[in-house]
C-alpha cells in the first residue's frame, strides 16, 4: 500500500461529503484533471483505503434500526482475538481501538430491541471481553 498524499486526503474529504460528486467537479475543485482523479480514486480503491462508496440515510427516517454505541474492555492481550471474533458479527458496523478505560468502540446495530440484548449477550460472551458499557442512539441533532 502506498502513502496518501496531500491531495488523496483533499479528495477522501470531497469524497465523505457527496461520494457522487462528478469526477469533473472534483477535478475543478481540487485543481487537477479529470484524469488524475480517476486515477486517483482507482488506486485508492486497488490499495483499499477507500473501501467503498454508500448511501448514508437520514436518522429518523430510519426508524426500524436500534443503534447503539458499545465501549468494551478487553482483558490482557486478547484485544486482536476479541477484534477478530467482533469483525464476524454482521451487527457491528464500525470498531475502534481507543485509549482511557476503554479498549474499543463498537457502533452496533440491529432490528429489534430483543435481537440487540441478544447481540450484547453473544459481545459479553467473547473470550477476553471483561466488561462492557452501551448507550443507545435515540436521536441525531445534526442534519
Amino acid at each position: 500500500m502506498r502513502d496518501v498524499d496531500e491531495l488523496d486526503e483533499r479528495l477522501i474529504a470531497e469524497l465523505r461529503l457527496n461520494g457522487r460528486e462528478p469526477v469533473a467537479t472534483l477535478a475543478h475543485r481540487l485543481g487537477v484533471t479529470r484524469a488524475t482523479i480517476n486515477n486517483r480514486i482507482n488506486r485508492l480503491v486497488d490499495d483499499g483505503i477507500v473501501l467503498g462508496f454508500t448511501v448514508r440515510v437520514r436518522e429518523d427516517i430510519s426508524t426500524d434500526v436500534v443503534r447503539a454505541v458499545t465501549l468494551i474492555e478487553v482483558e490482557g492481550r486478547t484485544t486482536s482475538d476479541v477484534i477478530d471474533k467482533l469483525r464476524g458479527f454482521p451487527e457491528v458496523h464500525a470498531l475502534h481501538t481507543t485509549n482511557g478505560g476503554w479498549d474499543l468502540v463498537a457502533d452496533l446495530r440491529t432490528d429489534t430491541l430483543a435481537s440487540f440484548d441478544r447481540l450484547l449477550a453473544r459481545i459479553r460472551g467473547v473470550e477476553g471481553v471483561i466488561n462492557s458499557e452501551t448507550s443507545l442512539l435515540l436521536s441525531s441533532v445534526l442534519r
